[in-house]
């Protein structure tokens, strides 16, 4: 491999990682380490074939997976190592050089991302220690959101909240949107003007993006806001907690794990937060997978009608994400709902685009309608991207010049 950047992505018991070449088009090697500190974490490793093994690893830490996972890339040694951070409040705007003093403003983002911010932490130390010859870049999930005006996003609530302690929206998924984004101008002429990117997984998000910025995007000061999604309920009445404490005797703590881990599509169905196998039992007749998906749909489609709002005009839609790349139903549905923004949907394109593939799914036949297109997300491409573009533009320092 040439010039390879090894991605990092920590969450609190797992490590995903991807080394990616120079040549945007070269194979990958990728893995996980999961169930970090029991005695079945593991480390699953596949290679630039496709080709998987397993390596067992009892009881390990996080530098003790990543001690691991560098010892079987050692013959691809990575010039530099980006990692994905959550959360980066309104300190950073792009990606940025690792040192002491980031480190110690990242750990002051904690509060706002309290189940993220810790585990992306956990690997930047672990790195850093194990790895002092190798320049480090945080790439951050709200960066590509710091473009939105005020008016996106400042809550209504008392100016010293905001002023004091940060709390305002920030979004999420910015390097998934961002990277569409960048694609949109590849692929379509009208990719510098006014487009609605869906981003569908387990996680969901919608944002308006006009010339390459976001105006406007669904989650806010928490990855919790927004869209129904696997496990999390979205949007909800601010009065819920209250209401559940009062009258469920709820703790706080009780309600946020309610609205994150056991609602969505979870709790929607009581089945599955999965939504193939949602899909599957809808068709057998599944009433609650019928009504997660039913919800699922349309809450997506009245966040992506209010998200036009930031925009001068709307030239296309964009579907990406394990669900938005995958499931055709959903995307029917979705724009279904849809036809006063002038979308006109191909329904055979539609269902023929193999799943997980890049496509247009319009009907050509419209040429004023705004394009509909699936565009598969790379996240660690473009953190790897970022992370090269950010050690080129350092290239002058001596520590860099002996690292490469």
């Amino acid at each position: 491999m040439k010039a390879p950047i090894l991605v990092i992505n920590c969450g609190s018991s797992s490590i995903k990682f991807a080394l990616i070449d120079q040549a945007p088009d070269a194979p990958r090697l990728s893995g996980i380490a999961e169930r970090l500190g029991s005695h079945e974490a593991r480390l699953k490793l596949v290679d630039e074939h496709g080709s998987t093994r397993e390596v067992s690893l009892p009881r390990a830490t996080h530098a003790l997976a990543l001690k691991t996972i560098l010892e079987h890339l050692e013959v691809h040694r990575p010039i530099g190592i980006g990692h994905r951070v959550v959360h980066g409040g309104e300190r950073f705007t792009a990606a940025t050089l690792l040192d002491d003093a980031v480190v110690r403003t990242i750990r002051q983002t904690i509060s706002l991302a309290p189940l993220h911010n810790p585990a992306n932490l956990d690997g930047i130390v672990a790195t850093r220690r194990l790895f002092e010859d190798l320049p480090q870049v945080a790439v951050f999930d709200t960066a590509f959101h710091q473009t939105l005006p005020p008016h996106a996003y400042r809550y209504a609530i008392p100016e010293e909240l905001y002023s004091r302690h940060g709390i305002r929206r920030y979004g999420f998924h910015g390097s998934s949107h961002a990277y569409v984004t960048g694609r949109l101008t590849e692929v379509s002429a009208r990719g510098e003007g006014g487009w609605l990117i869906a981003h569908l997984g387990n996680g969901c998000s919608a944002t308006a993006v006009w010339a390459g910025r976001s105006l406007d995007t669904s989650m806010g000061m928490t990855p919790l806001e927004g869209l129904v999604m696997g496990t999390r309920s979205g949007d909800v009445d601010p009065g819920l907690h209250l209401h559940l404490a009062r009258q469920l005797g709820m703790s706080l703590e009780g309600v946020d794990q309610l609205l994150n881990q056991k609602s969505g599509l979870l709790g929607l169905s009581e089945l599955t937060n999965d939504m193939r196998e949602l899909e599957q039992a809808a068709s057998e007749g599944h009433a609650g997978a019928s009504l997660a998906i039913e919800v699922f749909c349309y809450r997506l489609a009245k966040s992506l009608a209010g998200l036009a709002c930031a925009l001068p005009r709307i030239d296309g839609i964009a579907f990406t994400g394990g669900i938005g790349e995958n499931s055709a139903l959903v995307r029917a549905r979705t724009l279904g709902h849809l036809e006063a923004l002038g979308v006109r949907l191909d329904a055979d394109a539609n269902e023929s685009l193999p799943r997980g593939e890049e496509g247009q799914i319009h009907d050509r036949g419209a040429s004023s309608a705004p394009e509909i297109r699936v565009i598969p997300t790379d996240e660690e491409g473009y953190i790897a991207s970022q992370t090269r573009e950010l050690i080129a533009s350092l290239t002058s320092t001596p520590k860099l010049e002996e690292v490469l």
